[in-house]
């Protein structure tokens, strides 16, 4: 911790159990004793007695529980920031003695937004796969909060996602710009209707997305939502577009998706537009990285291509749907 002498910190390195602080980010990160055992796959004293030890060494309490009660104080909240860098960082100690060979290989974990349709990213996998065979993937989809949050913690080499407020330690690249309009099932009184108005969609039932906040990633969404008094008409959510898309063909309710992702749909008859068709609410989808974080050379080399290969492209055609 940063009050501690310089003696006392190097005593601290030397006798601390990294083992101790793998444990203590998962009790922050669980919010709890007993379920970050059971993540570790430990006993819960066993568990409660490296939090104890932790404390000694730290000379800090960091956790207050009691029943019904549990809280990360400060002394906590910067030791669990000053080890999740740790852990990235040990995480990608044999990247240097990797990056020595001539061939590019390595592992790239990406973190994905459900709502994210983009060619030229799919083009960059299919181009880089080829050129570099001896590379792997992990795609894994989540809300973009949570993909945000894997970038920080280097748990992603980066992510793609909607962004409300940018974090400041992350760097942002603009991918693209999609559109989000309303949409009804086959089932719906509205499907096939061409004469419709905002105002027929006040009061109707509806579905969202989780993130379809005041204060989230589909602001935009939210605003419009709340002009035309659907706030309290919602009948389920879900953070995974597929999700919502269902709800809506199942006729649920009318909800939000992305124009350029379901036109398929809509030419299948599967789902049916409703307005506002003039100025629908504007999502821009960025591409986040972490400074921080020490990347292998699949990593560095796939997100460069991936900028070199956006950067090229002309404004319409990072403008979706497209005119």
């Amino acid at each position: 911790m940063n009050d501690l002498a310089p003696d006392e910190g190097e005593r601290l390195a030397r006798q601390l159990d990294w083992n101790l602080l793998r444990t203590f980010v998962a009790i922050v990160q669980e919010g709890g004793i007993t379920p970050a055992a059971n993540r570790l796959l430990l006993k819960q004293p066993t568990v409660s007695n490296a939090l104890k030890r932790l404390e000694d060494r730290i000379g800090k309490r960091l956790i207050d529980r009691g029943p019904g009660h549990f809280r990360v104080t400060d002394a906590g909240e910067t030791l669990y920031r000053e080890a999740i860098e740790i852990y990235g960082s040990i995480s990608r100690l044999t990247i240097a003695v990797r990056d020595i060979e001539e061939a590019v290989r390595g592992h790239i974990a990406i973190g994905m937004a459900s709502h994210v349709i983009f060619p030229p990213f799919d083009e960059s996998l299919r181009d880089f796969s080829a050129k570099h065979p001896q590379v792997t993937y992990d795609i894994t989809v989540a809300t973009s909060a949570e993909v945000v949050g894997w970038v920080l913690e280097k748990r992603a080499s980066f992510g793609v996602c909607l962004v409300h407020k940018q974090h400041p330690k992350l760097d942002y690249f603009h991918l693209y710009r999609q559109h989000f309009g309303f949409f009804c099932g086959p089932g719906h009184r509205y499907f096939g209707r061409t004469d419709l108005t905002l105002e027929d969609l006040t009061g109707e039932p509806s579905v969202s997305f989780s993130t379809d906040q005041l204060h989230d990633a589909l602001r935009p969404v939210a605003l419009l939502r709340a002009s035309i008094g659907l706030d309290d008409t919602i009948r389920a959510m879900s953070p995974h577009l597929e999700e919502v898309r269902r709800l809506i063909i199942a006729g649920v309710g009318i909800g939000p998706l992305p124009v350029h992702v379901v036109q398929r749909d809509v030419r299948d008859g599967l789902l049916w537009q409703l307005p506002p068709y003039d100025d629908p609410p504007e999502i821009d989808i960025f591409l986040a990285t972490n400074p921080a974080s020490r990347l292998n050379r699949a990593e560095t080399q796939f997100i460069e291509d991936l900028r070199q290969r956006v950067t090229a492209l002309p404004p319409a055609a990072r403008h979706f749907p497209q005119r």
